[in-house]
């Protein structure tokens, strides 16, 4: 099975916990604090590996969790960075944050790597909060939690021929004819439903891959059929060669199906039609094949005089070589950079932000008899500080006195022993401000 699309979920490790300690040894007159700080959580990477042609390990591992870090050790010793994620995807993977929708990367070249969940920071160790007024503090950190989001993965065939035309023009009859890939074929549409790859040797020493891509319909531009499943492979072909059923099977007009499916590509993409593109003529074993060649040839040449068309029958394979030869021709004639704009690597953007001030800006609301103080700041500061020593307890109470939530708090009637809650943490108001 052809997987082309997938949704993960991706988290970079947390940061190791800072540690509290302090040297007790011989001969080191008064100690002095000696906590560590964590190390790094591991980043989750995405590489290309040119080996891989699906997402189809994607369907059955959903979740990449990298490590965290090590907590902080004695000595000041700093705890280990943990080890970076490595996930393999194939060539022609277009990354796209699932919430944003912005595009993180488009992964095109072997190697390649980009850090999509970065690891957090480790928290500081209690030596670095030591100050001469607290020469030994008992305070440390967290580790900072890792960036977490969904992915929506979305896989373009990497080919450099792709068939195109309506279902049932004998797309996948060429491709099994003129490669070892064996697709589904069958006399009724959208015999393919998912992109088939073939290798073609040509017999001079030249080869390229040709993707049998699946049928396009009216309205396929707008997500009609397989609509944007099928366009989003066409972007990434470098020549297009377009199938048209020459016998006018099912009452069809050659020349309207080949005009109906370049506006589909038109609308789809614009530059698509600046694609070198050659016309296969299909089917010319059957009968009124060769006069409605002779019609659709002058039509055609009415529009775009410089089109390429080739009659062929993919059932007697005759004609089939020269079309062959001739992609092969068209390939050696462009530049072999992808043809689709690559959306540039996010190591290589610099992004400038302005660093703005603490924000002290806060909102008390009451229920019942407790008041619940709403502050990203102090929010913050409890997320990150170890809140079990008293150290601690008096820097918040320190932080919430500079920032005006007691004064705020009493002037709502806020007195000894009542609740105040601040996220997840619960604490008795205490009137006598020395505590502080």
């Amino acid at each position: 099975m052809f997987v082309d699309k997938a949704k993960i979920y991706v988290k970079g490790g947390d940061g190791g916990d800072g540690l509290v300690a302090f040297r007790r040894e011989k001969y080191v007159p008064e100690g002095g604090p000696a906590g560590g700080d964590g190390g790094r959580g591991g980043d989750v990477i995405f590489r290309v590996d040119e080996g891989l042609r699906t997402l189809m390990d994607f369907r059955y591992q959903r979740h990449f969790k990298a490590e965290r870090g090590i907590k902080g050790r004695n000595k000041s010793q700093h705890g280990a960075n943990a080890e970076h994620m490595i996930v393999r995807i194939p060539p022609g993977t277009v990354l796209i944050d699932d919430d944003t929708r912005e595009v993180i990367a488009d992964m095109t070249r072997h190697g390649q790597e980009v850090v999509v969940a970065r690891g957090g920071r480790g928290g500081r160790g209690n030596t670095r909060f030591a100050t001469p007024a607290n020469p030994a503090p008992e305070l440390a950190e967290h580790g900072e939690e890792g960036q977490e989001r969904y992915i929506t993965m979305e896989l373009k065939v990497m080919a450099d021929v792709g068939l195109v035309g309506f279902p049932s023009v004998g797309k996948s009859t060429l491709l099994s004819v003129v490669s070892a890939a064996q697709p589904k074929i069958g006399a009724y549409h959208f015999t393919t439903i998912t992109p088939n790859l073939g290798v073609v040797d040509v017999g001079d020493g030249r080869s390229f891959v040709l993707a049998d891509l699946p049928g396009l319909i009216e309205g396929a531009s707008e997500g009609v059929g397989l609509g944007h499943e099928f366009l989003r492979h066409v972007e990434r072909t470098r020549v297009i060669v377009h199938v048209v059923d020459m016998s006018g099977s099912e009452g069809r007009d050659p020349f309207e199906d080949w005009k109906l499916i370049n506006g589909e590509l038109g609308q789809y993409n614009a530059s698509l039609l600046e694609r070198p593109q050659i016309v296969a003529a299909n089917k010319m074993d059957m009968p009124d094949s060769e006069a409605n060649l002779a019609a659709f040839s002058e039509q055609v040449r009415e529009l775009q005089p410089d089109i390429e068309i080739l009659p062929i029958s993919s059932l007697t394979r005759k004609g089939v070589q020269e079309l062959m030869y001739r992609a092969a021709d068209v390939l050696d004639s462009i530049p072999v950079a992808p043809v689709v704009e690559e959306v540039a690597e996010t190591a290589e953007r610099k992004v400038y932000k302005l660093e703005a001030e603490d924000d002290n800006s806060f909102t008390i609301s009451r229920e019942n008899e407790m008041f619940i103080v709403h502050s990203a700041r102090i929010e913050r500061m409890l997320k990150r500080m170890q809140m079990h020593t008293h150290d601690a307890i008096l820097k918040l109470a320190r932080t919430l006195r500079h920032m005006g939530v007691d004064a705020e708090l009493r002037k709502r009637g806020a007195v000894e022993g009542t609740i105040v809650r601040i996220g997840d943490f619960e604490f008795e108001f205490v009137e006598n401000s020395s505590y502080y």
